[in-house]
């Protein structure tokens, strides 16, 4: 069988692109930024997937994190004997690969993993500048004013915070860092 694999960073992103025109009969598709470690529908493909399947990725970047994650996630499906294709490096592995298929993709991991990076410099320069220039203000604030000093008087109160967060709206980390903020602005 051939499975394919689809990984987009947000919610928002199409998957249209990354197997586009590729023959596969099942697909499963991810919706999780690449260092996040919960990626459910690649669990479920990997548990899925039989021996003499092919699984077909877009990229390396698309399948793993790092260069570890790829190497770990590579070595588990071609354990059990499926064939892992990577379309735009134009790369297949099977497990019984020679020391330059192996070589190939550390190095092909490695440059996957130095763009990510240099992605990730350039992007924290670009808010950088913009900071500067005071186009860039960050995200938007969860609460209002006056929904944060509610949350910290009900917080106060005693009233927990798994149910504020229902309340409100917004994660308990949310909760919990407007406290942090509001008791900083106290202390201060």
């Amino acid at each position: 069988m051939r499975v394919g694999y689809i990984r987009v960073s947000t919610v928002d992103q199409n998957t249209e692109r990354q197997l586009d025109g590729v023959d596969v009969e099942r697909v499963f598709i991810d919706k999780a930024s690449g260092k996040d470690t919960a990626r459910p529908k690649l669990d479920e493909m990997i548990a899925f997937v039989r021996t003499g399947d092919t699984v077909l990725v877009h990229s390396m970047d698309r399948l793993a994190r790092n260069l570890d994650d790829l190497r770990r996630l590579v070595r588990t499906l071609t354990g059990k004997g499926v064939r892992v294709e990577f379309v735009k490096e134009s790369l297949a592995f099977t497990g019984e690969d020679s020391p330059m298929a192996t070589l190939l993709l550390s190095v092909m991991g490695a440059f996957a993993e130095f763009e990510r990076a240099l992605i990730l410099e350039r992007q924290r320069e670009g808010i950088a500048v913009a900071r500067q220039r005071g186009v860039y203000t960050g995200r938007k604030p969860a609460l209002t004013p006056d929904q944060a000093r509610e949350l910290s008087e009900r917080a106060a109160a005693g009233e927990r915070k798994s149910d504020l967060a229902r309340a409100f709206g917004i994660s308990r980390e949310t909760v919990y860092n407007y406290l942090r903020i509001t008791s900083a602005a106290v202390t201060s």
